[in-house]
C-alpha cells in the first residue's frame, strides 16, 4: 500500500476527487437548468456523470495496475537473445517462454502478375507517362508529348 502514497499517487488521488466532484456538480447544475426549461441541458445532465464515471474507471485501473506490479524487469544490454523461445538444446520444449524472439523483417521481392497475357492499354499509357515524368523532373504535366 505504500506505493499508493507516493507524491505522484497523492496528486492522482486529489485530481480524481476534484474531477469527480466537479463533474457531478456540473451534472447537478445541468439538471437544474433542464428543469427550468432548457431541453439541451438534459443531454449534459447525463453526460457529466458519465465523465465522472470514466475518471473513476481510469483511476481504478491504474490503481490495480500499480498494486499488481506488472513492471517487467529489463535485461542488460550485453545479454544474448534466445534462439528459440522455450526450446532446450535437444529440441524439446521447456516450460513457459521467458523471452520473446525478435527477428529481423524479411524482404520479399514482388513480381507483377500477368493478367492472362492481355495488356491494359490505359495502364500502359499511364506507365509511359509516369516514366516520362520521372525522366523529366522539372517538366509540367502539360509538357507531356504523348
Amino acid at each position: 500500500m505504500k506505493r499508493l502514497w507516493t507524491p505522484a499517487w497523492i496528486v492522482r488521488h486529489v485530481a480524481t476527487v476534484v474531477l469527480v466532484v466537479a463533474f457531478l456538480g456540473l451534472g447537478w447544475w445541468q439538471i437544474s437548468r433542464a428543469a427550468s426549461g432548457n431541453t439541451l441541458s438534459w443531454a449534459y445532465a447525463f453526460e457529466w456523470p458519465i465523465f465522472a464515471g470514466f475518471v473513476v474507471f481510469v483511476w481504478w485501473r491504474e490503481l490495480r495496475h500499480t498494486l499488481r506490479g506488472d513492471v517487467a524487469p529489463t535485461e542488460p544490454a550485453d545479454a544474448e537473445p534466445a534462439e528459440v523461445v522455450g526450446a532446450r538444446p535437444g529440441g524439446e520444449a521447456a516450460g513457459p517462454a521467458t523471452r520473446p524472439v525478435v527477428r529481423r523483417p524479411v524482404r520479399v521481392a514482388r513480381v507483377p502478375a500477368a493478367a492472362d497475357g492481355v495488356e491494359d492499354t490505359d495502364l500502359a499509357a499511364y506507365n509511359r507517362y509516369l516514366s516520362w515524368l520521372n525522366a523529366n523532373p522539372g517538366a509540367k504535366p502539360g509538357d507531356y508529348p504523348g
